[in-house]
């Protein structure tokens, strides 16, 4: 694993997110209540982009398609396929949890750097 420099901070102000390209890995970095946070940009249920993805109060990414609940920090589900109603209890049984992938973040010299 090793660092990369992404982006300068003054791009990624509070509230807002960026999809990066690191290696082969699409990357998006999210600054949430001031704070850096880099995770894969796709859901881990069926590879769908979360970039759109609300962010709740608890610090977590929903996924915007089946609405399965992520942890910004460690990327474990706090929920699990929620959409739709009907199907989601089967959709989950075929899909068993996972966790989001999360990639360390640090800030040096006002650039932001991901660890992959």
């Amino acid at each position: 694993m090793s660092w990369t420099q992404v982006l300068p901070v003054n791009e990624l102000t509070p509230g807002t997110r960026k999809v990066v390209k690191v290696s082969d890995k699409n990357i998006l970095l999210i600054n949430h209540e001031g704070n850096y946070y880099a995770v894969a940009n796709s859901c881990p249920h069926l590879k769908l982009p979360i970039k759109k993805g609300k962010i709740t109060e608890d610090g977590s990414i929903v996924c915007p398609f089946h609405r399965s609940a992520f942890d910004l920090k460690t990327g474990e589900p706090t929920e699990w396929i929620t959409w739709p109603p009907l199907m989601s209890k089967a959709m989950g049984m075929i899909s068993k949890q996972q966790c989001l992938p999360v990639f360390p973040t640090k800030v040096e010299d006002y650039q932001i750097w991901v660890e992959v």
